[in-house]
């Protein structure tokens, strides 16, 4: 991609906005120092527009820009799923799970489980986020940042992984959650203004170059077996970049999608997922943190629009590309001018880098708290816990640097992330429904559910190899729900157990303003799914 003056200048400019913004929120006030809650909970007192911003520029990233756009260019608007159904998940979470979480006081994921369950459980579960976190999360986000990178402006791999590495750390490893979530109130507005813009271009130019809308109503037309968001057997096939005939179904099985396995996958990431979840810890109230989420389900439905539709674009056009994760930096290079391609480019990279600081801030979190404070140093300052927080960050970010060249094999990163995502999400899943809304559930339960976590799963793969992943991940769910209910119900001979929580005294009750958002965003996303069916 050739950049003119002026996109050198925007994109320049978009760089260092971040790191001023994130540097100055960070500043302390004299003769304060920073203590645990500053750093891994911004101090306790994020407003409910910057916890939604930074709910969805912590989860959208390179993964969507460029993975979700790879499966958009092979299945079409289905994959867009993921993120019409997350915008339903979100308020599932914010009615039922974070009034708890709240409650609870607590900083950590796996906190929770001890304080639900015992210390065992919440060693376990930290351990297994933290190998997610690394081998998966922040490996692909870097490694996909990098691919845009290079099919964007030909920086080498190695080059863009490393400078991707260094920016999110500039500014995120001193200052914390705060520092990463102010700026992304920042990131966001690149990313929706830029990732609009690039769409807007595409289409615009696909339909002759008459607008957008004119642009949408031809792509609909030319192609519409991509507009099917429920896909059945032998309905899709296309081939992938090793020239394998595939079946779309095996990514996204018909109705099991809206039944069965990708609530799996949504509840587990949007439900218990620390770097999640960790930006409504951080909320002033329970009522900012509703909103926040309310907010943050409406910029989920616009979405697919940034992120999806360009890969159909792309596959329109017949795109001369060797991998599907190539679609987007191609349309990118094709279709946006001079003196836009730089706040586009800012848009994809915003999405890369607040992604890669949550993540960083949020293994940091984890480890400090669940594993250094409980088993290195359990008399740990304050001053301690942030300086090993930082330090690990950076080890963790190292680590990923290392590991992300080798995802280079991959044909749809995005799938991948789910994936091996879901070796896990099933069983802890399970701990956490269970541990949230049944009384009876046993901290032994938990604790051999977890151990048997992966183990299932991969034996549900090698059983049935020709299962979509999404089924087996369902499957793997009521498996392990039904050994926690069996064990605990044999161990506890019926009782409850003493560390089982009341869901009485109003805990659950919605925030007006919350529940009326709540259900205009389930109008929309009805209306979506019966337009697009």
């Amino acid at each position: 991609m050739e950049f003119a003056t002026i996109d050198y200048v925007v994109f320049a400019a978009y760089c260092l906005l971040i790191v001023c913004v994130g540097l100055w929120v960070s500043r302390e006030k004299k003769g304060h120092k920073k203590d645990a809650a500053d750093y891994f909970l911004a101090s306790k007192a994020l407003p409910w527009w910057a916890i939604g911003a930074s709910l969805i520029a912590s989860n959208i990233s390179a993964e969507q820009f460029i993975g979700m756009s790879g499966s958009g260019f092979r299945l079409g608007l289905a994959i867009a799923s993921y993120e019409w159904m997350a915008a339903i998940t979100l308020l599932l979470v914010a009615w039922f799970f974070i009034p708890i979480y709240l409650k609870k006081g607590i900083f950590t994921m796996p906190q929770f489980l001890e304080v639900r369950y015992d210390a065992r459980v919440r060693t376990l579960l930290a351990v297994f986020w933290l190998l997610v976190y690394v081998f998966v999360n922040l490996t692909s986000v870097l490694y996909l940042g990098a691919l845009a990178l290079k099919g964007i402006m030909g920086v080498e791999m190695l080059t863009g992984i490393i400078a991707l590495a260094v920016f999110a750390a500039v500014y995120s490893v001193y200052g914390g959650l705060k520092a990463v979530a102010w700026t992304d109130v920042v990131q966001v507005a690149f990313l929706v203004v830029g990732g609009l813009l690039t769409t807007v271009l595409a289409l615009n130019a696909f339909g002759g170059g008459v607008g957008p809308l004119a642009g949408l109503g031809r792509l609909i037309e030319e192609v519409p077996e991509r507009f099917n968001m429920i896909l059945f057997e032998d309905e899709l096939l296309y081939t992938d970049d090793k020239g394998v005939v595939q079946d779309a179904y095996d990514l996204l099985p018909g109705l099991g999608v809206l039944l069965g396995g990708m609530w799996i996958a949504n509840l587990f990431y949007w439900g218990c997922n620390q770097y999640i979840i960790q930006r409504t810890l951080a909320a002033r109230s329970l009522k900012e943190a509703q909103r926040g989420v309310a907010f943050a389900a409406y910029l989920k439905l616009l979405l697919p629009l940034i992120v999806v539709v360009p890969g159909i674009v792309a596959y329109a056009l017949h795109a001369p590309i060797d991998a599907a994760d190539e679609a987007y930096p191609w349309l990118l290079n094709e279709y946006v001018g001079p003196g836009l391609k730089g706040l586009a480019f800012a848009a994809l990279i915003a999405a890369i880098v607040s992604s890669l600081a949550s993540m960083m801030n949020s293994t940091a979190t984890i480890f400090t708290m669940d594993i250094y404070r409980n088993y290195v140093s359990k008399g740990a300052s304050e001053q301690a816990l942030v300086r090993t927080g930082r330090l690990v960050a950076l080890a963790c970010m190292a680590i990923a640097v290392c590991l992300a060249p080798l995802l280079s094999s991959l044909d749809q990163v995005f799938q991948y992330i789910q994936e091996y995502t879901g070796f896990v999400s099933p069983g802890v899943l399970a701990i956490f429904m269970m541990g949230l809304f049944w009384k009876k559930a046993t901290a032994n339960s938990a604790l051999i559910t977890a151990l048997l976590s992966i183990p299932l799963t991969w034996s549900l793969k090698w059983l049935f190899p020709g299962l979509p992943f999404l089924d087996r991940m369902g499957i793997a769910f009521l498996i392990s729900v039904a050994l926690i209910v069996a064990y605990s119900l044999i161990e506890g001979k019926g009782r409850e157990s003493g560390k089982g929580i009341s869901l009485g005294s109003g805990l659950l009750r919605a925030d007006p303003l919350f529940a009326a958002l709540a259900f205009g965003a389930l109008g929309i996303s009805a209306a979506l799914y019966a337009l697009f069916w």
